[in-house]
């Protein structure tokens, strides 16, 4: 028998789910919540194996409920039930430790599988949303692609130079200008890219091509 609790702060819904999921012989409802807090705290009670988790609620929202029962009640796992179809919610719950995504509007086809699916540890999307997900990622993608561009050709040479494991001293000696100015083509390379450090500086420069892999022996310095 799989426990469920169910979260969210309209009534109606929550009896209309709960009619939905119970109609599966092998889930029980063993709770409703009609706010974050609420939830987290029957979770703690209850230990629901999953709990169905709306994202807009009064007080404590879905996602920082989240967060707080993956950290106080780690046996529960998280299906989120949503009306939101917004690829950016679905990452924000994902890395909040929920393990499954859910349109409302899909959950009559969709909410048994995925409690079924979530309660034995797997990830469950409605595929729609998976879909827009991959999306985002390859979008992603090219944005980084497209930030190299804005290099300068000297910023090149500098970024190709720092995955290749040379120094400051010797990159300046290469390209016959001062320690002080491939600092700033660093500096200026980090903040157009939003990456913090070397191994990040060297990755990138792998990713986009500068480099090839065995160019890049340093990258563990």
């Amino acid at each position: 028998m799989i426990r469920v609790v169910i979260a969210d702060d309209h009534a109606i819904l929550r009896e209309g789910v709960k009619l939905l999921v119970e109609a599966d012989p092998d889930i029980e409802v063993v709770g409703q919540a009609s706010n974050g807090l609420e939830a987290v705290r029957l979770a703690a009670d209850e230990k629901p194996d999953v709990l169905l988790m709306d994202i807009q609620m009064p007080g404590v929202d879905g996602i920082e409920a989240t967060e707080r029962v993956r950290r106080q009640s780690p046996t529960t796992r998280v299906l989120v039930l949503s009306q939101i179809d917004n690829e950016e919610y679905l990452v924000r719950v994902l890395q909040a430790g929920a393990l499954g995504y859910v349109l409302k509007q899909n959950a009559s086809e969709e909410l048994v599988a995925a409690v079924h699916t979530v309660h034995r540890g797997h990830v469950y999307m409605t595929p729609y949303m998976a879909s827009r997900f991959v999306q985002m990622h390859f979008r992603k993608e090219e944005e980084k692609k497209d930030r190299s561009k804005q290099l300068t050709p000297r910023e090149q040479e500098v970024l190709k130079g720092i995955a290749e494991g040379l120094t400051n001293q010797q990159i300046a000696e290469d390209l016959n200008v001062s320690i002080k100015t491939v600092q700033t083509h660093r500096g200026n390379i980090m903040e157009k890219l939003n990456l913090h450090d070397r191994v990040e500086l060297v990755k990138y420069a792998i990713r986009t091509g500068l480099v090839q892999l065995d160019a890049s022996a340093a990258i563990e310095d």
